[in-house]
């Protein structure tokens, strides 16, 4: 059974989704569960493309240690030097270093012959070698590549020091049975292909990145590249779940594993999609909330008499839960904490406190406390702890068919004071973003909102997701609540916090620069 190197590029590939911004807690937070996970590589961000992704990448490598942390790097000394800088202090320092090498990307962006890529490649990976242990080098664009020079330039880029080899579907083109061919080729065309990994990503522009990863891995990729729910630019990446399980049920066919703890997918894809705002759709495999219900009578059945009838994924094998109720409103502080610590809970005791307070709250209000609310409650506490610049402090709507919604707000301001203000809306949430926006005393634009429940039921807690156009800058922003009315003001509050918390971050390093 070969085992497969699980290189997850959710922080750097999958946050270039539109829409998508996380900020430094909550990618640190990804990453230890990304850890716990099992996950070899970690691609951490691209260190020299900001002082925040600098400072998010450094400081994940010098927290995590049971995976490889990586950033991405352009063959520049520049980007070769920063990424070393943020990356030295981690267990086992790693570049993944890249250069375009199809015709069209060398002659209209590069602007460069094939034996300048050559040349360039090949003085990066020397560089990059000098201080990194491990140095992989990518191909941007691979698949559009004419193989004979891919072939070349892999061998030099070898000599000079490339301990992995990636292949990438950078557009999503390829069809599997291409990819096959590709790696086929490599591996019998380069004489020294045997001293480096050879590792594939794939892009979904066409729907087939899944299966382009699994077809690389069965002609020889010995390292896949992908992100938990399959997000990422455009169409995204190739879905880690969904390549994870394949190779769990499918080892009779592939003879190949990740070695993945795989009862952690479930929540890493819940706090992936929490902390993005990317709501994971119904019908998603692995991890959709449907991928394990059976409508139909017949499939009904079948699942009752034996479950492989129907059931060739077992819930438990990815760490779905039944939704039973787990803790209730009589259940002490220290049973809440081991549950929380079982659920990958790692923070202050502040933030237990925070939590544990909630969770009474919330359980005067709802009998069935279920893993997923414990699940939201603690990703708010621990996660939604940055700077707070406008706390909301009381909420009132009064709503009627035949009245004019109003809602009446106190919110504490960044300056310590207290105010209260009013506005009325066509519905009760407008008339909250009035009042939020008059009390901010700034133009605030809302661009997208939505609303999802955690769980079944008339109690379930409301997540609310939305992304604002704020002092010039689009931000998103989350609320969770047993009322909808306030998750959406919290929604709100908290896309204006995080972008003045950015806007603050950016003039800090303008002013006082790290070290890079």
């Amino acid at each position: 059974m070969r085992k497969i190197n699980v290189f997850d590029t959710t922080l750097r590939d999958g946050e270039q989704s539109a829409g998508v911004n996380l900020n430094f807690q909550e990618k640190l937070e990804i990453a230890k569960q990304l850890e716990r996970l099992g996950v070899d590589i970690i691609e951490a961000g691209f260190p020299a493309s900001s002082q925040g992704d600098f400072a998010s990448v450094q400081a994940i490598a010098q927290t995590i240690k049971g995976s490889s942390i990586t950033g991405l790097s352009r063959s520049l000394e520049r980007d070769i030097e920063t990424t070393w800088q943020a990356l030295k202090d981690s267990a086992e320092p790693r570049i993944h270093v890249f250069i375009a090498t199809s015709p069209i990307h060398m002659e209209y962006k590069l602007k460069m012959t094939p034996d300048q890529v050559i040349e360039n490649a090949v003085a990066a990976v020397k560089l990059a070698k000098k201080t990194f242990p491990q140095v992989q080098w990518s191909a941007e664009d691979a698949s559009r590549t004419e193989l004979p020079f891919l072939a070349k330039i892999i061998r030099e880029v070898i000599d000079a020091g490339a301990t992995v080899i990636n292949l990438p579907d950078t557009v999503g083109y390829t069809t599997p049975y291409e990819i096959g061919q590709m790696f086929r080729y490599v591996s019998e065309n380069v004489p020294n292909i045997d001293r480096a990994i050879l590792s594939t990503h794939n892009h979904d522009d066409l729907g087939m990145a899944v299966a382009n990863s699994l077809a690389a891995i069965q002609n020889g990729a010995g390292q896949v590249e992908c992100t938990v729910n399959g997000i990422g630019e455009r169409a995204g990446n190739a879905s880690l779940e969904e390549i994870a399980v394949a190779l769990n049920i499918r080892q009779d066919h592939y003879k190949a594993d990740t070695g993945l703890v795989l009862k952690e997918i479930k929540r890493t894809s819940s706090l992936v999609s929490k902390l993005t705002g990317m709501v994971v759709p119904n019908n998603k495999a692995v991890v959709g909330a449907n991928a394990f219900a059976h409508e139909s009578g017949i499939h009904q059945d079948g699942v009752l008499k034996n479950k492989e009838t129907y059931e060739i994924i077992t819930p438990e094998l990815v760490g779905v839960s039944s939704n039973r109720m787990v803790l209730g409103k009589h259940s002490g502080r220290h049973a809440f904490k081991e549950k929380l610590i079982e659920l990958g809970f790692n923070g202050t005791d502040e933030q237990l406190q925070k939590t544990f307070v909630a969770f009474k709250d919330l359980a005067d209000k709802k009998k069935d406390i279920t893993e997923d609310d414990l699940f939201a409650l603690m990703t708010e506490a621990t996660v939604g702890a940055s700077v707070t610049h406008y706390e909301l402090e009381t909420l009132q709507v009064n709503y009627g068919t035949t009245n004019i919604p109003t809602a009446t707000i106190t919110m504490k301001l960044p300056t310590g004071e207290t105010v209260q203000e009013a506005a009325t809306g066509s519905g009760s949430v407008e008339a909250i973003y009035n009042t939020l926006e008059r009390v901010i005393d700034e133009e605030i634009l809302l661009m997208d909102y939505r609303i999802q429940s955690t769980t079944a039921g008339r109690d379930s807690l409301a997540e609310v997701y939305v992304t604002v156009k704020y002092d010039g800058t689009e931000s998103s922003g989350r609320g969770t609540a047993h009322d909808v009315l306030e998750a959406s003001a919290k929604a709100y509050i908290n896309a204006v916090n995080r972008t003045i918390n950015r806007k603050q971050f950016n003039e800090q390093q303008r002013t006082n620069p790290l070290n890079v």
